[in-house]
């Protein structure tokens, strides 16, 4: 067995060990939406690594490289072990092996998101030395399921396309900040790949939403705190809903401190599916 970058690995054998690795967790994708993935989370080919039986990859970690609130790091995003191959501390040894060539490309940190419920790989990454830094609530709904009863506003909000970069102050309506998947540089790599959706009072934005329709993926959606409970998120919901190319909605790496997300969306029938830890390590 050999550990080595994937720089020179074609897609498709990456993409039929990644299919086996996630055969049996709650959200599946298809070829086309890793790629998508991919591009968005700023994956780097050359700085992921794979464990190899032969030709066949049986354990990887693809590594995004960006920005993230301002400093350099990589970004774990996707690590995964065919389930015949798993227990042998092949994600370890792959993470341990990607280091000195993070450091190499003048990276000091590593971020990553981890399900609560999979206490076996929480227990790896804090004995790796990585850290908690807040907890992540995801949704995952079926579209039929969602109760989106909308006010009656008389026409008071337009709702529209924009190009979020036009509107540097919409960071003011945050409650908390983006993970990395949804942040601003994520959007910017797939830019053509979201709908951004602004909800205006005479001509002032007062909320908006950014939306992957062929996901499902809800990146981010946030209201002004002066204009909350009015409708808005009901009516840019109302929005998606229609524009959704997907059989599921997906709002990903919600902060659990956020109740009012969390309240939102339980009043529109929708309960939270899982948990996250994102954790991070100084390299």
């Amino acid at each position: 067995m050999e550990i080595k970058s994937l720089g020179k690995t074609n897609f498709e054998t990456i993409f039929k060990a990644y299919s086996k690795a996630f055969s049996d967790y709650d959200i599946q994708q298809n070829a086309n939406e890793l790629k998508t993935m991919w591009k968005r989370r700023g994956f780097n080919p050359d700085l992921s690594f794979a464990a190899f039986e032969g030709e066949e990859i049986v354990a990887f970690t693809f590594n995004g490289i960006g920005n993230f609130n301002g400093i350099k790091m990589a970004y774990d995003t996707g690590t995964g072990t065919l389930k015949e191959y798993r227990g042998q501390g092949l994600a370890t040894n792959i993470l341990t092996h990607s280091i000195p060539y993070l450091k190499q490309a003048n990276i000091n940190y590593y971020l990553l998101e981890v399900l609560q419920h999979n206490a076996k790989a929480v227990s790896i990454y804090r004995k790796l030395g990585f850290e908690v830094t807040r907890e992540l609530n995801y949704f995952v709904w079926k579209n039929e399921e969602l109760k989106n009863e909308i006010k009656n506003t008389n026409g008071l909000f337009l709702i529209e396309p924009i190009d979020i970069k036009k509107y540097n102050f919409i960071a003011d309506f945050w409650d908390f900040y983006p993970s990395w998947q949804n942040s601003f540089e994520s959007i910017q790599r797939a830019s053509d790949d979201f709908i951004n959706l602004g909800a205006f009072i005479d001509k002032r934005l007062v909320g908006y939403c950014v939306f992957e329709p062929y996901s499902g993926d809800i990146t981010q959606i946030a209201v002004d705190k002066a204009h909350r409970r009015k409708g808005i998120a009901s009516l840019l919901l109302h929005e998606v809903s229609k524009l959704n190319k997907h059989t599921k909605t997906k709002l990903v790496n919600t902060d659990t401190t956020c109740g009012s997300i969390v309240d939102f969306l339980k009043a529109k029938n929708i309960e939270i599916t899982g948990k996250q830890f994102e954790m991070i390590k100084k390299i």
